[in-house]
């Protein structure tokens, strides 16, 4: 769960206390929201439609099971540019995210430009992956494959 407690200052006890709630459960009926965080239903539901409004709230998902979905290999791939120049940086942005196996894209200060995490099927559908999509990504010099082994902590 994010730490809440550090915000720009707009939000209260209330508002951080309706956030931590939601990440622990985005389907929570407004009444019981309500009386978890110690509010009346109208006065939570015009706070949770303000922080929605407001963006602190982006919107609502179902996190899905990769063991059930066959998606347990995942691989952090370390992509190295040729050029980081803006132009090569927005086009290597724009093409990466059309990759649907990549699950996340950071832009790294460090010996490397980005870090991708894959999630395929096996070893095999990720070589795919990295050698015949990756790989050609726009101003890509050089990947660096870390495979996970378990995962411990995962944010869903």
């Amino acid at each position: 769960m994010p730490d809440i407690s550090h915000t720009d200052g707009s939000l209260d006890a209330f508002d951080r206390k309706i956030l931590e709630e939601l990440t622990q459960n985005g389907r929570i009926p407004v009444a019981e929201l309500a009386e978890k965080v110690g509010l009346s239903k109208t006065p939570c539901q015009n706070r949770f439609k303000r922080l929605i409004a407001e963006g602190f709230i982006q919107g609502f998902k179902a996190i899905l099971n990769p063991s059930k979905m066959n998606l347990d290999h995942i691989a952090f791939a370390e992509v190295k540019l040729t050029n980081t120049h803006e132009e090569a940086l927005n086009s290597f942005n724009a093409a990466v995210k059309k990759i649907r196996e990549v699950e996340e894209c950071h832009m790294i200060a460090g010996r490397f430009d980005y870090l991708l995490k894959i999630r395929t099927r096996d070893i095999k559908k990720y070589r795919l992956v990295l050698g015949e999509r990756i790989s050609n990504l726009p101003y890509v010099a050089n990947t660096s494959t870390n495979v996970a082994m378990e995962t411990v902590k995962e944010r869903g």
